[in-house]
């Protein structure tokens, strides 16, 4: 099959085909993006609590386990209090936030008003053309609407989980029956419990480390009376999601409020020194320490993931960048077509998965130390 591959690849048609390929598949994921991003953030919900559901489970008090019904009510109730929470939020404050948008605006034009005038005529026409483009207006409700399209996604994701997690069971008992052969059936197993685990991994830390940012980021901005401090706390949890920028934007954003909603310059350096602190500590000392090597991943192509979804599905785009890159380099590393790929990915060429020759030895020893109807669980 690889040799094939390779006698494939030196032909024209080869790239036609392929160059075609991608083109479809990009056009079906911009046209699709109302009915995939729903089903994305569904999977990733359904594997972090698939991630809390098994932490539960795996606690024991003295001799006792807890119940895996009691785990999985627990691991729901979980994850559903801290959507509600996030909905409860951002649906209480807009109406809020559409409210303060003239007083934030007339604000917003003084305070420019007075940065021309320190820097003289010579600069001032331009800085006027400058800020006269700035809508805030037209930020705040394409803000609202990203809100509000968050919530109605919401819906569907809630609606998706349950029936997933009704399939967790019967889907493992179908891998065997649908593969051609026993060994076929046992390595798309292993497979995907490797993006499984890969996936947990990286949604349990980051939502950790991501709730840190947000409960530390409210605590400085309530004391300093920032207006509608739960949402940008909430604000700060989501961008701790995205790369890079994520974590500027978690600083420059509330800091920026903070300059157009005081008059003295106090509070901006406070939240800004504060935050950059909190992200800064989080990001590079407390997340790596926890991560390790779990999450060996290529900078620049972390990069590039995160332009390649924010240009195809927006802010949503940028959420699931590095989920999806994570689950593509646990794919390629288990077929040995496309393990250069996943070396190319990483960050170092080391890969933290297994060998697919590895998986399946592994998954045929798990099988047969089981009863099948361990295998149906």
């Amino acid at each position: 099959m690889d040799s094939t591959l390779r006698r494939s690849a030196g032909t024209l048609e080869f790239w036609r085909d392929l160059l075609l390929v991608m083109v479809l598949a990009i056009y079906g994921l911009v046209k699709g993006a109302a009915f995939l991003l729903p089903l994305t953030f569904a999977v990733l919900v359904f594997v972090l609590l698939v991630a809390v559901i098994d932490r539960i489970a795996a606690i024991r008090i003295g001799p006792v386990q807890v119940p895996i019904w009691i785990a999985h009510l627990a691991g729901v109730m979980v994850v559903l209090s801290g959507f509600l929470v996030i909905g409860l939020i951002l649906s209480s404050q807009g109406e809020q936030v559409s409210e303060a948008i003239p007083r934030y605006a007339e604000r917003f034009d003084g305070l420019a008003s007075g940065i021309v005038s320190l820097i003289g005529d010579e600069n001032a026409e331009s800085l006027r053309e400058a800020l006269a483009e700035i809508d805030m207006g037209g930020w705040a409700v394409s803000a609202l609407s990203s809100a509000q399209g968050f919530l109605a996604g919401l819906f569907l994701v809630i609606l998706y989980v349950p029936f997933m997690l009704a399939e967790r069971g019967p889907m493992k008992r179908k891998f065997p029956i649908a593969a051609p052969d026993r060994k076929t059936g046992l390595e798309v197993r292993s497979v995907v419990q490797s993006i499984s685990v890969g996936l947990q991994r990286y949604l349990i830390v980051k939502t950790f480390v991501s709730v840190l940012t947000g409960l530390f980021s409210y605590a400085i901005f309530k004391p300093m009376g920032l207006d509608f401090a739960e949402t940008w706390a909430v604000l700060a949890f989501a961008l701790n999601f995205i790369p890079s920028i994520g974590s500027i934007l978690g600083v420059v954003l509330p800091a920026l409020v903070a300059l157009v909603q005081f008059d003295t310059i106090t509070p901006f350096l406070v939240i800004a020194i504060g935050c950059g602190t909190i992200q800064f500590s989080i990001g590079n000392i407390l997340e790596p320490s926890i991560t390790g090597r779990s999450l060996n991943l290529s900078p620049f192509l972390v990069i590039l993931s995160l332009t390649f979804w924010t240009t195809i599905w927006g802010v949503a785009g940028a959420l699931l960048s590095v989920p999806i890159m994570v689950g593509m380099l646990i794919v390629f590393a288990h077929v040995p077509g496309l393990r250069w790929l996943a070396v190319l990915m990483s960050r170092d060429g080391q890969l933290a998965v297994n060998t697919r020759a590895e998986a399946v030895s592994e998954g045929m020893r798990s099988t047969q130390a089981l009863p099948d109807e361990a295998m149906g669980e």
